[in-house]
Parts: structure tokens; sequence; C-alpha cells
């Protein structure tokens, strides 16, 4: 029964953020939009936005695998789908979704919570990583004598010296954050513990639960291999996008470069800053402007583009991902002496 729940739960959820996205952008646009585009091409986007999708299950693999005897690929692919529901739901995106997914991590690989969050924080920080150095490089390469796309090298540029700055200051400085997180967090988990547990935590388990999250993001030094699958499976994504992108400007009648449209996929990113659940209009506006500038199109047809994409791909994260959510293990706290 309570299974049935967050299925209802979940699907809602999912109609409402497509809701919000016709709301923002107006149902008939959207409308109007999708019937101007070629019908193979409306076919051709909806494969790839399943495609890409289940691509992000290579990096989930990847990320679990340290976690007890990891996950199966089909799991793998059921938490893919599940994460993508919350990036959708959450102001934040990953920022936000990712410590409500390591709950669930924790409890299907039986590992504890702060181990999960490790694992997928780097696994997080490694796929933004090397999809901002891998377009910045690439835009370099086929930009570097166009001056209308500097501010987007720029951006590029900034973002990945911000994330390898960030990275760095972080373990750098991990000895006096985890005294500053144990000293902040021990009296909140104590609280809320003992809201399910006989005898809540101490400040040792928070001691412990933190040692145990920076331990797991250093250990991936010793897996450079499930590094090297995060980073495809991020490199996947990037192209499938891009390729999605590509076919709807095609298929609205419009011929364009597919280099240009692969360095720009990263930069949307940038509107998880913007706290709307999907990132709706941000996104939109952030991804439909950078087309413009490296493809040349009307602002008209890369708005139509970047609108046929979103209509088919919140959707599926909203709904398919809010079903996988439903099916998930660790939504009760375990009541333990």
């Amino acid at each position: 029964m309570r299974q049935s729940l967050r299925f209802g739960i979940g699907f809602s959820a999912g109609i409402g953020i497509l809701a919000g996205y016709l709301y923002t952008v107006g149902a008939e646009t959207v409308l109007a939009r999708m019937t101007v585009v070629a019908p193979w091409a409306l076919a051709i986007v909806a494969l790839l936005v399943i495609l890409e999708g289940l691509a992000d299950g290579i990096g989930v693999w990847a990320s679990i695998a340290p976690l007890g005897g990891g996950i199966s690929r089909t799991k793998s692919v059921q938490f893919a789908l599940a994460g993508d529901f919350f990036d959708t739901l959450s102001p934040a995106g990953p920022v936000s979704s990712e410590p409500i997914m390591a709950r669930f991590f924790s409890v299907e690989t039986e590992t504890g919570y702060s181990e999960a969050l490790g694992v997928r924080s780097t696994a997080k920080y490694v796929k933004s990583g090397v999809q901002v150095l891998f377009s910045g490089a690439l835009g370099l390469f086929i930009f570097l004598d166009s001056p209308d796309t500097t501010p987007i090298l720029v951006t590029l540029g900034i973002s990945l010296t911000g994330l390898v700055l960030f990275g760095g200051l972080i373990l750098r400085s991990r000895t006096h954050l985890s005294a500053g997180l144990v000293a902040v967090l021990s009296p909140l988990v104590r609280w809320i513990s003992g809201l399910y547990r006989n005898q809540p935590y101490d400040r040792v388990v928070v001691e412990t639960a933190v040692d145990q999250y920076w331990q797991r993001i250093v250990e991936f030094r010793e897996t450079p291999r499930l590094l090297l699958l995060i980073a495809v499976g991020g490199l996947l994504e990037q192209l499938l996008t891009a390729t999605a992108l590509w076919v709807a400007l095609t298929g609205l009648g419009f011929d364009s470069v597919f280099l240009p449209i692969l360095v720009v996929i990263p930069l949307p990113q940038v509107a998880s800053a913007v706290p709307i659940p999907g990132s709706l209009g941000a996104y939109d506006v952030l991804l439909g402007g950078a087309l413009v500038v490296v493809t040349g199109v009307p602002s008209a047809v890369a708005t139509a583009a970047v609108l046929l994409f979103r209509t088919l791909s919140l959707p599926f994260s909203a709904l398919v991902g809010g079903i996988c959510v439903g099916y998930l293990r660790g939504w009760r706290p375990r009541n333990k002496a």
C-alpha cells in the first residue's frame, strides 16, 4: 500500500513538473513547435532522450561499485532514472538531489549514508569536470577565431577553473571542514535520530560518518577504472543530448554543424543555481541563446529545438523517474536501539 502511495506521489509530481513547464513556456507554444517538426525527427529525439537517461546508469554503476557488492546494471538504470527525477524536482539539481539519493544507495548496498554520499559526490564532480573540460578544449579548437563565442569560452573556462579550485580547496582543508561539520551536525543528528531511535546517535557516530565520507572520496584514487567509466558515461550523455538537439534543428528544416552544439551542452548546468525545480525557463534561455551564437540559426528556431527537447526530456525524467522512485527501498528510517 505504501509503495502504491509513493508511486502515486511520484507520478503526480511528474505531472506537476510537466504542467509547470507547459505553464511557463505556454502549452500553445509547445504544441505549435511540435507540429512543425518532421515526425521522423520527433521520434529520433524521443529515442535519444531515453538513451541519455539510460546512459547515466554507467556512472551510477561505477560510483556505487565500491560500496558493499555494488549494484546490478538493471538497478543502476533504475537508480539513474530515480536520480533524474530528483534532479528535476530539486531546486538546485544534483546539489540538493544527491543527498536524497544517498539514502537509497546506502540502504541498497547496506553501507553507511556518508559512504554513499561520498561516492556520489565524487561521481557528480568528475562527471561535471570532464564535460566542462571536454567542451572547453573542443571549443578552443573550433571557436578560436570567432569573437562571438568568446563569452561561451570564458564561461567554460571560469567553470573549469572554479571546479578545480573548489575541489582542491575542499580536499586540502578537509581536516578543518570535518571539525566544523561534526560540531554543526552532531546536535542535529542527535535530535533527528531521537525521533525514531531509543538511543540517539552521539558525536562519535557523526565523527565516524564524516571520516568515512572523506575516505570514500580519497579511495577513488586507487580505482582509476571506475573514474574512467564515470567520465565515459558523462561524455556519452553529453553526446546524446547534443545529437538530440542537432536532430531537432534538422527536423525544423535548418542544417547545423554538430560539434558547436556539443560544446555548449554543459552551459545550462549554470541554471541549477536558479532555485526553481527543473530550472524551468532558465535552462531554456541559456541553451537557446548558446545555440543561436554557435550555430547561427534564428532565435525562434533555436528556441523551438530546445522546447522540443525539453518537452520530451522533462516528462521522461519526471514520470519514468517517479515510477522508479516508488520502488526504491529506504523510505523509512530503521528503528534500532
